[in-house]
């Protein structure tokens, strides 16, 4: 028999090394934020065995598990969830665009009663509508606005005179098996670089994975810009049926040194924007609260940011670089599209983190449940989840090895690169 507990359970995997903000921001933000009171559990430290006698009114998957398969869920949890026949159970998803009999399964297995995702309202009839008998499907936005960033950036802010970087950007380069979309976030810095040599701007820009930097290195690199480049999340082609990166590997087996260009034209070309899957970023929110200029490729952004009101359109084709520039160079201009932006995005509190957790107390409310809680069990429950922590935690840090910087590891990571690569084309990157 398992103790019932009028709270939130909040299953989520963070690894122990350095890594971008918006994961634990959106974890902290149930915590912070929502009415009821909820429990949050990291994955990679382990099973509490006292878990197996509680019960929780609400059990949250974190979106944080799911990136890729084997998804960070181990098994016990996975039964856990799978018993716990009471529990209101709600998950988050973002990297849809894959994996998508491992995420209906797990649907279907663990009893999932309401999905927040990713997926515009417009394509649910042709994605979870199609696989899952989930039955309630809430659209919602990879990140919001946390009391950290705001404070952050009030703390490390200065003023557009005093910045030394002109532009500045942090990309990535993903597999090209995402699509023209994915490639769009290593390609806006390369030709935009290229484009800008010799104009006698000072850039500090790169998609360089061993230069992405975390934290406050990130927030210190934002303060330090008058401008960045940025794209639309997300991706351009949507893997529904799983049957696009078995071609794939398949082609890439054949043609290891194959460019974007042949592989769009071989294989990805008649798969590109079958299901639109793109979205605001919770970097144009950063790039809002340092007050810093955003030069993106021209988008709908969740119809959230408006060309020449928050910021300055690129075309994709850079048709119009150097009109671009000269608006960059404007610096009234820029002031009245980051104070635009700053009044909309963040002083308004329209994308909060506590308006949102606003919108997902009142889906509890409405499915009939209620946050308060008996004297006492907070405490008893948070003692019964601490205990054994310790080892567990250290457990945790000791397999986290492989994840932290160490003297030669840029060495052995070159040595290693094409073997990581393959990996990569097989597992995939976050998108």
């Amino acid at each position: 028999m398992r103790t019932a507990v009028n709270g939130i359970l909040l299953l989520h995997y963070q690894w122990l090394a350095p890594n971008a903000a918006t994961i634990s921001e959106h974890v902290r933000a149930f915590e912070r934020h929502s009415r009821f009171k909820v429990w949050a559990l990291n994955t990679e430290l382990g099973f509490p065995s006292a878990l197996d006698g509680l019960e929780f009114r609400v059990i949250v998957l974190h979106y944080s598990m799911f990136g890729w398969v084997p998804f960070h869920i181990p098994e016990r949890f996975l039964r856990y969830v799978e018993s716990s026949r009471s529990s209101r159970r709600i998950a988050f998803f973002q990297d849809e665009c894959r994996y998508w009999p491992e995420r209906t399964g797990l649907i279907q297995r663990c009893g999932v009663e309401c999905v927040y995702t990713l997926v515009e309202p417009a394509q649910f009839a042709a994605t979870y509508r199609r696989y899952s008998p989930a039955p309630k499907l809430i659209y919602t936005l990879p990140g919001y606005v946390s009391e950290d960033l705001v404070q952050a950036a009030r703390r490390l802010g200065r003023p557009s005179a005093e910045r030394t970087i002109d532009i500045g950007y942090r990309g990535r380069q993903l597999p090209f098996v995402y699509g023209k979309g994915s490639q769009e976030k290593h390609g806006i810095g390369l030709r935009f670089r290229e484009l800008a040599e010799g104009l006698g701007l000072a850039l500090d820009i790169t998609s360089d994975e061993e230069r992405r930097l975390y934290g406050d290195r990130y927030y210190e690199f934002l303060a330090n810009c008058r401008a960045v480049l940025g794209v639309e999340a997300g991706v351009s082609i949507f893997d529904i049926d799983d049957v696009v990166w078995r071609e794939y590997a398949r082609l890439r087996a054949q043609r290891p040194h194959l460019s974007f260009e042949e592989a769009s034209a071989t294989l990805l070309g008649r798969y590109e924007d079958n299901i639109y899957y793109r979205t605001i970023s919770p970097r144009h929110f950063e790039a809002a609260a340092f007050r810093v200029c955003q030069i993106l490729f021209e988008g709908r952004y969740s119809g959230i940011l408006q060309p020449m009101v928050h910021y300055i359109p690129l075309q994709k084709d850079f048709a119009n670089f150097a009109e671009v520039i000269r608006l960059f160079r404007d610096a009234g201009r820029r002031e009245a599209l980051t104070e635009n932006a700053y009044r909309d995005l963040i002083a308004s509190g329209r994308y909060s983190y506590r308006r949102f957790i606003e919108g997902f107390d009142q889906e509890l409310l409405a499915a009939g449940l209620t946050p308060e809680i008996p004297a006492g069990q907070v405490q008893e429950v948070s003692r019964l989840l601490e205990r054994g922590r310790a080892g567990r935690q250290l457990r945790a840090q000791i397999a986290s090895v492989r994840y932290r910087p160490f003297p030669g590891r840029r060495l052995i990571r070159r040595l290693a690169g094409p073997a990581l690569e393959r990996l990569r084309q097989v597992r995939g990157e976050h998108a």
